[in-house]
């Protein structure tokens, strides 16, 4: 039951009615037994400028951010994270004293959940997409001193403009760009291969954002996408023996950081994963 002593949390966005965030926190919220709620806010665009002020008011724990605010929502911080602040982009706010800190789970969310399969040391890791997702996850790559990085774009202009943030802002270097429809060329030298763009996502569930036939046993292949739960790119990287990561494991990563800012507390994975899967699972 909601009380007045109940703390309350939730997930910003324009629109939010697709947001999978409200049953994964507050399933978790119900098995600790914590009195908290997570609620999605619709927020129009002419009242985001007010956002931070408002959520201060109605003393709101902790806020997720979804399209189109991570990067508009930012101005009105007090505090920004390392990580975050290189990135460009917030998904996750934390009220605290008075002050708002944002934060940026998207690329941990990525590095949990490859370091459940793989070591990142050392490893030549190829991602796809130089888009938002891209950036998080490129730049929390960093911290792990991989041998190389190297991004596969249709344009070379937002792979470069990539290329040059993470070398400006961090000591990494061994970061190039290949365009991706040239894939093929170094697939045999990669370790990792990380799917970023919406290539394969429902309902264009028989596209493949590379040409998959050089994956092998020696690859682990994670995609992003987790509707369907299995991309293309997943099944061909499956059958040919490549580790695969679907991208329901970023989600929930991501989501147990945000949950963690919010409250200090570590949800079980299985509070989050259980109820994002039935959901996906019905729209299969």
């Amino acid at each position: 039951m909601i009380t007045g002593k109940t703390k309350l949390t939730g997930v910003i966005g324009h629109p939010i009615k697709h947001s999978f965030s409200p049953p994964m926190h507050n399933t978790a919220y119900k098995k600790m037994n914590m009195d908290y709620v997570y609620v999605p806010f619709h927020i129009l665009p002419e009242n985001i400028d007010n956002l931070i002020t408002s959520a201060k008011t109605m003393n709101i724990q902790g806020l997720n951010v979804t399209i189109p605010y991570k990067t508009t929502i930012i101005p009105q911080l007090d505090e920004i994270d390392e990580i975050a602040q290189k990135i460009g982009a917030v998904n996750t706010i934390q009220f605290k004293n008075g002050k708002a800190k944002g934060y940026n789970t998207d690329g941990i969310g990525a590095i949990k959940s490859l370091k459940k399969y793989t070591d990142l040391e050392d490893k030549n890791i190829l991602i796809l997409g130089a888009g938002g997702a891209s950036k998080a996850i490129t730049f929390t790559l960093t911290y792990e001193n991989p041998q190389n990085i190297t991004i596969a774009n249709r344009t070379q202009q937002n792979a470069d403009t990539l290329i040059e943030n993470i070398k400006k802002q961090t000591p990494y270097t061994n970061i190039s760009y290949i365009p991706i429809q040239n894939t093929d060329e170094i697939i045999d030298d990669i370790d990792i291969i990380i799917n970023t763009t919406p290539i394969g996502m429902t309902p264009n569930i028989d596209e493949c954002p590379i040409n998959t036939d050089k994956i092998n046993q020696k690859h682990t292949v994670m995609d992003i996408i987790y509707n369907p739960l299995e991309t293309k790119l997943l099944k061909k990287a499956k059958q040919q023996k490549a580790q695969t990561i679907p991208g329901t494991h970023m989600l929930v990563n991501q989501g147990i950081e945000a949950f963690k800012i919010f409250t200090n507390q570590t949800p079980k994975y299985e509070y989050f994963e259980k109820p994002l899967l039935k959901i996906l699972t019905q729209k299969q």
